[in-house]
């Protein structure tokens, strides 16, 4: 049996570490050496240091980006524009992937795309996260609430002072759907907006209570 043939045995998932490669090939003198050979011929790519992914042919599932988001850089769960595309909160589809994490703000590069990770305290990073699944591959994403809590409060260029500055930076810079607004879950606000514990925040929310309130006038 070959080497990437080993690999592939041994690999629980597509995505595997660093570690998996030296208990497949620790009969070599270098292993390393082996490693790089493999990612030479293109039958496993680096996603980045210590973490690979087998090539296409090789996989047994589609590759999932939101999983890959997930284990770049952790602890993180996808957020921001990434999860309310996925939500169809927003009309694009966004071509990086955007989390969240309680480390400092970080931007990877990779053969898969840009993956872009923006800082949230711990107290605020808990509340409304969802285990979702493609293809029976599972990853840690936003509610369609928390994806939205999460790019209000780290959106800097929107100060969000006042309810009635809502509308035009949902509805006008966002581009959101004003019927996904008014469908999202009230229980899941409120327990976001405890969590966030902000001015920002509290207006958010009061926006969207008008919003819905206004359906039923």
């Amino acid at each position: 049996m070959n080497e990437i043939a080993r690999i592939r045995e041994t690999a629980a998932q597509d995505v595997f570490d660093y570690q998996v490669l030296l208990d497949v090939l620790r009969d070599y003198r270098k292993p390393r050496d082996r490693i790089r050979r493999l990612v030479a011929a293109g039958e496993i790519i680096r996603v980045k240091k210590g973490l690979y992914v087998f090539a296409a042919p090789w996989r047994r599932q589609p590759l999932v980006r939101e999983q890959l988001a997930n284990l770049i850089y952790g602890p993180s769960y996808v957020s921001l524009e990434s999860a309310l595309s996925y939500h169809g909160l927003i009309p694009e589809r966004v071509e990086a992937v955007t989390s969240v994490t309680t480390g400092r703000s970080r931007a990877f590069e990779t053969p898969f795309g840009v993956f872009s990770y923006m800082r949230l305290s711990p107290s605020r990073y808990g509340a409304g996260i969802l285990l979702e699944a493609k293809a029976t591959v599972p990853f840690m994403i936003a509610s369609p609430e928390k994806a939205l809590a999460d790019k209000v409060w780290t959106d800097k260029r929107f100060a969000g002072a006042s309810v009635g500055d809502f509308a035009a930076y949902l509805f006008e810079d966002l581009r959101i759907d004003e019927g996904a607004l008014r469908s999202l879950d009230a229980g899941r606000l409120a327990a976001v907006g405890r969590a966030y514990g902000s001015a920002k925040t509290v207006n958010l929310l009061r926006f969207l209570d008008k919003l819905r309130s206004s359906r039923h006038a």
